[in-house]
């Protein structure tokens, strides 16, 4: 039998219809052949079939060539390099302009990109390079990338990639959008290929047009929700959510995170370094601000009362109800029957119009919103942006007589919080009498936002002060006067007063050697549970902002502290910020600002020999007068070699000048005089100049504060003196030792230091003595600028007497400088 013929399998096994056939069940169904219709044409033509193309949901546009994508991962590696290392653009020379080899390396990419936007947007790698290339758009080619998008926004809004594509438009279109309302539009090029761009503002309003009719289903979608906020955001910049905690309200905590992974989203360009820092959009175009009311008319006609309160339950939807009813809130039209604010809390709004004075029955739905964690962010936004009537109701119903409980919950406490940044005087203190009994059991769980939210709305009605003093001692229980004086140590570290005595002894006595290392970042039990939290700081911070006679209950305990304990708190970063309020609230006297900075008096080296107390000492220093930091500085001569040896305490000492003031106090007096009036000018806000003000005020700052060292050096005139010291000396004369008159920045850390010479005490005599009759004849050196009359011939030996001095100006800190070499 040809090979061909042969079949697979054993030789005598029969075929089925050799036995007979199929079984009836399984009796081959014949198909039958459809006979082509007569069209007229010849036989051998066949119509094809109809076929509707298919849409892939992962690639709607097409997938991106394999070069192309390739290609932009180019980009993507340049631009990154160039975000990573703009602080050391810096050092490039100036007369080269570091953009413009960035500016045409961007010019090729988007050309590469033209025609291949919604592809690119839609791919899962290439969506992120668009994202990162957003921020340093111009206003230009921002307008013709959200132009080349327009017609599809509906179906990218809902694409897992090009959603955050769109995002990141939204979010970087608020600097255009601000410079188009001022009048302020880039030039562009005229093209009749392309027709008329239009600008970004009329580009938002179209694509809001475009996604409008699907607005109520956008909404829930989750790859769409956070797209409609970073759009409500930009339509409506007044919005709480649009402060620092943008991000938040727009990501995921899982979203944010795997951003922060794909490194720095900012601009590629040196010129716009603090453009991540301006202030936030406040005024729109009044489009703007019609559009959003749309948003939340369309809401209310499309969804039902049972379908909105759906929403607050729902996670992907919650946020974006939230941002609708602060938009609500911001048109007045919150205080509507039938609002959304209404349909939310089941129809509070409206029984407050009808009957203000009637008691309502508590909603089940709402007790479950006040401990759902997800409904909880939307019941907050209530209480804040609630009516007056509408938020007495809320009080009366859902939170009084309930204190105690909602106070100690887990998540009903946060709405709690909120709630008493809104109540009154008389409230305030029904609330302080309701929580008598639960402030301790708040402190023992860590939750200390009401007892925050409760003292910071006293500090602004000026009520209950008293009340609030009594309820800290009860929930640390202080009970006595020696007590009392605990008061700081017990709240920093968040502790009652037995349970904070306890962790004490413990940290204090001898620990055993574990038969079992510790394994890394297991520290927690080491120091005993001392450890200085932040809400314990908070605390404190608020506490000192309270009117003068009740913050003297933390001034108090604060001065009964040991000065070992204050430098322990002033060396922690949460710690630290308690000094920061102390010196800057003013409802804290004078008076007792100026005895805590003499407090440390004599233990300004220890202070100031930490990374975090090196912030405390220049705060103290930048606080006191002119005769407090004499005092200051005169208590560290005998410490000057210890902060000279300091790794922190170097850069106070700068500050100081001591060698200045060891020579010449008066002068010294003079500048710390100067810096201190030039401080207090700067505090002071000053009003919005015009340009031309601007530029008249700035300028003499600009000449009076040189930019180096270097450059100031080279730019003073040279008499025929400094002409022969430069000579003799070269680069090694320490100008810097002598000082200047006028208020200039210290010396920076890597300014070269002359190079030690030998030196004789005969030299070192003479030059102090010329020094000091340079003092005596009030020659101005402070002043190289002044032409100075002409000098009579030196004699050799007066020259030899001046270049001593010069030479033995740099003696001790060189010697330093190489002991601690030799030492490390």
């Amino acid at each position: 039998m040809p090979r061909e013929n042969r079949k697979r399998g054993k030789k005598n096994k029969k075929r089925p219809d050799e036995e007979g056939g199929y079984p009836e069940s399984q009796q081959p169904v014949p198909v039958p052949v459809l006979e082509p219709e007569s069209t007229g044409e010849p036989s051998w033509i066949r119509s094809a079939p109809d076929q509707v193309p298919e849409i892939n949901p992962e690639a709607p546009f097409g997938y991106v060539d394999a070069d192309v994508k390739a290609y932009f991962r180019t980009v993507d590696g340049q631009i990154r390099d160039w975000q990573e290392a703009q602080h050391e653009d810096a050092g490039l020379d100036e007369d080269i302009d570091p953009n413009e080899q960035r500016r045409l390396f961007f010019v090729a990419a988007l050309t590469e990109m033209g025609g291949k936007e919604k592809q690119l947007a839609t791919d899962p790698d290439c969506s992120v390079i668009l994202e990162r290339m957003a921020y340093s758009m111009d206003d230009f080619v921002r307008r013709v990338f959200l132009d080349s998008l327009v017609g599809s926004y509906e179906l990218l809004v809902r694409h897992r990639f090009a959603s955050h594509v769109c995002q990141t438009l939204f979010t970087v279109a608020k600097d255009t959008v601000s410079r188009e309302t001022r009048g302020i539009f880039p030039t562009v090029p005229e093209s009749s290929e392309h027709g008329e761009l239009r600008t970004l503002t009329q580009l938002v309003l179209d694509v809001s047009e475009e996604i409008l009719p699907t607005f109520s289903s956008l909404i829930m979608d989750p790859f769409a929700s956070h797209v409609i906020r970073a759009l409500l955001l930009l339509l409506s910049p007044n919005l709480s959510s649009s402060d620092e905690n943008a991000q938040t309200a727009l990501r995921s905590k899982k979203s944010a995170a795997w951003k922060a992974r794909q490194g720095p989203m900012k601009s590629v360009f040196t010129d716009e370094k603090g453009k991540g820092k301006e202030v936030p959009l406040k005024s729109t175009p009044p489009e703007f601000r019609e559009l959003a009311r749309r948003f939340v008319e369309i809401l209310r006609a499309d969804l039902g009362e049972n379908e909105v309160r759906a929403l607050a339950a729902n996670k992907v939807a919650c946020p974006g109800l939230q941002m609708l009813l602060e938009v609500e809130a911001d048109h007045g039209m919150a205080d509507e029957p039938g609002s959304l604010m209404d349909r939310v809390t089941v129809g509070i709004i409206s029984a407050c119009r009808d009957n203000p004075d009637a008691e309502l029955e508590p909603s089940d739905y709402l007790n479950t919103l006040l401990r759902d964690p997800t409904s909880s962010h939307l019941l907050e936004t209530i209480v804040m942006r609630s009516p007056e009537k509408a938020f007495g109701v809320l009080w009366s119903t859902y939170f009084k007589g309930k204190l105690g409980r909602l106070a100690n919950h887990p998540v009903a406490n946060f709405v709690l919080a909120k709630a008493m940044e809104r109540v009154t005087a008389k409230q305030l203190s029904e609330a302080c009498v309701e929580l008598e009994d639960s402030w301790g059991k708040m402190i023992r769980a860590s939750r200390t936002g009401v007892l925050r939210a409760v003292i910071d709305r006293s500090t602004v009605l000026s009520a209950s002060e008293q009340n609030i003093a009594e309820a800290v001692y009860s929930a640390f229980d202080l009970v006595s006067e020696e007590d009392h004086n605990l008061l700081v140590p017990c709240v920093l570290h968040l502790l009652p007063l037995k349970e904070y005595k306890a962790a004490v002894v413990a940290s204090s006595a001898p620990k055993a050697q574990p038969e079992h290392p510790r394994k890394h970042g297991q520290q927690g039990a080491s120091n005993g549970g001392l450890e200085q939290k932040v809400q314990g700081a908070i605390l404190l911070q608020a506490l000192l902002r309270l009117p003068d006679p009740h913050n003297q209950i933390v001034l108090t305990s604060l001065a009964s502290l040991s000065i070992e304990e204050r430098i322990k708190i002033a060396h922690n970063a949460n710690g630290s910020r308690v000094y920061d309020v102390l010196l800057e609230s003013p409802t804290v006297p004078s008076k007792s600002k100026r005895q805590f900075v003499m407090d440390f008096i004599g233990h300004y080296h220890l202070l100031v020999d930490n990374r975090i107390g090196s912030r405390v000492g220049d705060r103290c220093w930048s606080y006191a007068d002119t005769y407090l930091k004499e005092k200051i500085a005169r208590s560290l001569f005998s410490h000057e070699q210890f902060l000279a040896g300091s790794y922190y305490g170097k850069f106070f000492a700068r500050n100081l000048n001591l060698y200045l003031l060891q020579r010449r106090p008066d002068e010294w007096k003079t500048m710390q005089a100067d810096r201190k009036r030039l401080q207090d000018q700067a505090n002071k806000p000053a009003p919005p100049l015009t340009p031309a003000a601007v530029t008249t005020t700035t300028s003499p700052t600009l000449e009076s504060q040189p930019r180096s060292a270097k450059r100031k050096r080279h730019t003073q005139p040279e008499d025929e003196i400094d002409a022969v010291f430069n000579a003799t000396l070269g680069k090694r004369i320490k100008k810097a030792a002598l000082g200047d008159a006028a208020p200039i920045p210290p010396p920076k850390p890597e300014e070269k230091r002359p190079k030690k010479e030998p030196r004789m005490k005969d030299e070192l005599q003479d030059g102090l003595g010329d020094i000091r009759a340079a003092d005596a004849a009030s020659i101005p050196l402070s002043k190289p600028e002044e032409k100075r009359p002409k000098k009579e011939p030196r004699t050799k030996d007066e020259l030899q007497d001046v270049l001593g001095a010069i030479r033995a100006a740099p003696k001790d800190e060189k010697a330093r400088r190489k002991r601690g070499r030799g030492g490390r």
